[in-house]
């Protein structure tokens, strides 16, 4: 059932994990498809501005030519016989497109457009001084060019097309607006205006890139205007950065104009997408945090709830024991009281070792009880200190002097090193004994073979420290961290058969901590311990004392020497 309930913690534990986890990762997924879907838009955004300006473009061309379209192309074409002839109306427009500065000349030719099958024919050229036009054979290859593509292109549309002008660009050279009669199908004239280009790069579409986009990369984006027949950059908003066809995320054509042009585009890190940047990073990182408080919470709850079952199984475990290391002095007292009382022990000898056994049971039972009472007191901080100056050297040598009878008969094997000289210290004089008591009954009793007790006092700078060594039994290092724990003991063969209940390192460590000092412990299984106890020396350092090293074998036949 003990296991069942385990698996059952543990189940629970993974599942808790699990969600936190899942949880954790949708909100990272959530956060990111919000930053991508800012970024996203904002890039939409920047799209439909590049598709605004070559609209805007497309409009600069048509404005000069915005009211051919109300012409009676019928009664044009019965006009155009000669310029005397031209109507005033088509004059006026030709006469405003004239002093636009986006076309450098202005040429018409009839449909039978002899120009535009033989370089050198005659067309009609607009003049400003005069105010109407004037035929010439003195006109460029663009003219020709021009002309040519817009009746070819008029030959095939002009039968279904349903409106009286029609507009064909050559490129970045010209702009032809052929004027048709709609009702008879027939083409009236060809109005070629010959663009300008310094005009239209520099002046127009240059100044235009930097009003809508803003110069440099800091705006989100980096457009160039690029001739792609010739691979050249035309107008950036970013001169200072090199053109490369691979650094290009977007590419925005001209509608039906300016073929051999187009805007090439990318796209940069614009201040909606850098603080949106930075929204996901402050939330990434406070998501990131909460999720590790969470998942702590779980892991210390989880670990929490083991810890305190298995103290209270070492408690229960430790009741269980002490219940039956009380029943066995009081089981004898109570055998040999009985047999007292009822006279039927008489023999002086047997009479003396009944008392005998009453008395050591006694103290057993007396030891038990100050130890449990010395836990008691300690847990509830009932015990008051008193700290008063000591040189660990004497106080060492009269405890060694008190404990020699008990040295003496397990046969103690003991070793004493102490520097020249050891600062004082202060500490509670009866703490320290307790101190020393558990230790030095530890390392006595967890020796099954040589009893050895290795004792060194170092002074080490500010502070003093007090070792205790043995040769015995050593403690696993998986069980190290938890042996200053109160009911914990080492699980092996030794300590199943050794009487403990887990509270002398606990109270050890308690008292060390009473007397503001630490206690360590470095341990190797089969080898032995050593535990390290250090105290802050006292302001005040005591006369120089002699240094001290002696090996004495503790038997019933001599006296422990003193340390000095």
């Amino acid at each position: 059932m003990m296991n069942h309930y385990r698996y059952v913690r543990w189940m629970f534990l993974a599942l808790g994990l699990t969600a936190v986890i899942g949880l954790t990762v949708m909100n990272v997924y959530s956060l990111y498809a919000l930053h991508d879907n800012k970024v996203q838009s904002s890039v939409e955004k920047q799209k439909r501005q590049l598709l605004e300006y070559t609209n805007q473009v497309r409009s600069r061309f048509r404005y000069p030519v915005r009211s051919l379209w109300q012409l009676d192309m019928q009664e044009l074409q019965a006009a155009l016989t000669s310029p005397s002839t031209m109507s005033h109306d088509l004059l006026l427009i030709i006469d405003d497109a004239s002093r636009d500065s986006l076309f450098s000349d202005i040429y018409m030719s009839t449909p039978d457009c002899t120009p535009c099958e033989r370089f050198g024919d005659p067309v009609w050229q607009y003049r400003k001084d005069i105010g109407s036009f004037e035929q010439t054979t003195n006109y460029s290859r663009i003219v020709s060019d021009g002309l040519a593509i817009t009746r070819t292109r008029m030959n095939a549309l002009v039968q279904d097309y349903r409106w009286n002008t029609r507009v064909i660009f050559d490129a970045h050279n010209s702009m032809t607006v052929t004027l048709i009669n709609s009702d008879s199908r027939e083409v009236v004239a060809y109005l070629l205006f010959v663009i300008d280009q310094d005009y239209l790069v520099n002046s127009y579409m240059a100044t235009k890139l930097a009003d809508t986009f803003g110069m440099g990369d800091e705006t989100g984006i980096i457009v160039w205007l690029h001739d792609w027949t010739k691979n050249e950059v035309l107008a950036t908003t970013a001169p200072d950065v090199p053109y490369s066809y691979q650094n290009v995320d977007f590419i925005q054509n001209f509608p039906d104009l300016l073929n051999n042009w187009n805007l090439k585009a990318t796209f940069t890190a614009n201040p909606d997408t850098a603080a949106s940047k930075a929204s996901l990073n402050r939330n990434l990182f406070v998501l990131g945090v909460a999720m590790l408080l969470l998942l702590g919470a779980f892991i210390f709850m989880f670990f929490t709830a083991q810890r305190e079952r298995s103290l209270a199984q070492r408690q229960a475990l430790f009741l269980a024991n002490v219940t039956h290391e009380l029943k066995t002095p009081l089981a004898v007292i109570s055998a040999a009281g009985e047999n007292l009382s009822d006279g039927r022990v008489t023999d002086p000898g047997r009479l003396k070792s009944y008392g005998s056994h009453i008395f050591n049971e006694s103290q057993r039972l007396r030891a038990m009880i100050d130890r449990l009472l010395d836990v008691a007191r300690f847990s509830s901080n009932g015990i008051p200190i008193r700290k008063v100056r000591t040189s660990l050297v004497p106080f060492v040598n009269d405890y060694l002097n008190r404990k020699s009878s008990y040295l003496k008969s397990y046969d103690v094997n003991l070793r004493v090193d102490a520097d020249e000289p050891v600062p004082e210290i202060d500490v509670d004089p009866s703490d320290l004994q307790s101190v020393l008591d558990n230790l030095i009954d530890n390392a006595v009793k967890y020796s099954p073979d040589e009893k050895f007790v290795g004792i060194s006092i170092r002074s080490n700078g500010n502070f003093v420290d007090l070792s205790i060594k043995d040769r015995g039994a050593g403690i696993p290092k998986e069980y190290q961290p938890y042996i200053f724990e109160k009911f914990f003991r080492v699980e092996d063969a030794l300590t199943a058969q050794t009487r403990g209940h887990g509270l002398g390192l606990s109270i050890v460590q308690d008292l060390v901590k009473r007397n503001d000092g630490t206690i360590s412990v470095t341990s190797t299984a089969g080898k032995g311990s050593v535990f390290t106890i250090r105290f802050r020396q006292s302001d005040k350092v005591t006369e120089e004392q002699t240094t001290y090293t002696a090996d004495t074998k503790y038997s019933k036949e001599q006296e422990p020497e003193h340390v000095s």
